[in-house]
């Protein structure tokens, strides 16, 4: 059993974890983890873990990537013992936990885009260590790849924010997308898009919800407060909403069309790509962009200064993911429910009352 190393001058310690052993099965059982070496770093307990597609795709090895066995689990919520997480405020982990540092993607906060970048797991850190993720009792991080939730923040809905959350959000502040009196479509009313919808509806948006599922129109409008509701199949409701959207935000990963998007926007429109699709990627369609000068674009996630910005607008305008809340020894049915689009609209794991390590 192997242990968690700790800052320079602290003991080891155990760390224990849910892992996929291959891709035959949803099977978690516990393994030890190790954490990086690194120095400004100290353990941090977990209470609380967000599950993504992002996720289901590792275990499952879809992308042909995965080094098993694979600690899943980003965007999740741990204790204060970081040092730059103050006592009033909880600390956080997102989907990267390292990067080079002195790159110009690095020197201008865009970690997340460094050639060096390290994944919170599944991935090798520096020192030959592997990272390994959130289904587990702790973790060990550089403190620069940690943020801070406020106490008064529902925490809960607020880990997947650090995936979900800042996926949607980049975009919209680089690209210009969420802007008062803009109009802004949302493609997939999943966990990407109905915290896209909250705060493009913060930023003082309209949005229009376009979606393949006609069901879901009454949550887009009537809980979430889209302006509009697109069935992305239906030719007459696309038809009359020809060029009239500002931007778009892509956020659906499974195989869809994406030049009736395209048809939507506005000249000069944006249609940013969030949800990457692993299989049977589309053909980019250049007449319909030369035709109205549209720009198609893509993003992941955000560095650490747009996420603790991110964080803070959230905060001010009480902005969380609908999530449920699920035990450890439930992860199993979870993926198994993702898979098949079955859940409003996050999973998450309350890692602090149901991990219990063995002794």
């Amino acid at each position: 059993m192997s242990q968690a190393s700790t800052s320079a001058g602290e003991q080891s310690m155990d760390a224990y974890g849910w892992a996929a052993r291959d891709s035959s099965e949803f099977s978690l059982p516990f393994i030890s983890q190790e954490g990086p070496t690194v120095t400004k770093i100290s353990p941090s307990k977990f209470s609380n873990c967000g599950i993504c597609h992002t996720d289901l795709h590792l275990v499952k090895d879809d992308a042909g990537m995965t080094n098993y066995p694979v600690v899943p689990g980003r965007s999740r919520k741990g204790g204060t013992k970081c040092h730059k997480v103050q006592s009033r405020r909880q600390g956080c982990v997102g989907c990267m936990v390292g990067s080079c540092r002195s790159c110009k993607n690095c020197q201008q906060d865009l970690e997340n885009y460094c050639r060096k970048m390290v994944w919170t797991y599944n991935q090798q850190y520096f020192d030959g260590s592997r990272t390994f993720g959130g289904h587990s009792d702790k973790i060990v991080v550089d403190e620069h790849f940690a943020a801070r939730f406020p106490l008064n923040f529902a925490l809960d809905g607020a880990a997947p924010l650090l995936c979900a959350g800042i996926t949607v959000y980049s975009p919209m502040k680089y690209f210009g997308l969420a802007e008062a009196g803009m109009h802004l479509g949302v493609v997939g009313l999943g966990g990407l898009g109905h915290v896209a919808v909250k705060f493009a509806k913060a930023m003082g948006s309209k949005v229009t919800v376009i979606s393949t599922s006609p069901s879901k129109k009454n949550e887009a409008v009537e809980k979430l407060g889209a302006g509009e509701f697109l069935v992305s199949h239906d030719q007459e409701q696309l038809e009359a909403a020809m060029e009239t959207m500002d931007s778009i935000v892509d956020t659906v990963s499974a195989p869809h069309p994406i030049i009736p998007l395209i048809g939507l926007l506005k000249t000069n429109g944006k249609l940013i790509v969030v949800g990457p699709q692993i299989f049977n990627p589309p053909e980019l369609p250049y007449v319909p962009l030369i035709m109205g000068r549209k720009l198609i674009a893509g993003s992941a996630i955000g560095g650490m200064k747009e996420t603790k910005e991110m964080i803070d607008f959230a905060a001010k305008h009480n902005i969380t993911a609908d999530v449920e809340v699920i035990p450890m020894d439930y992860v199993n049915t979870a993926l198994e429910r993702l898979a098949r689009g079955d859940v409003r609209y996050r999973f998450i794991i309350d890692v602090a009352n149901t991990l219990n390590p063995p002794v």
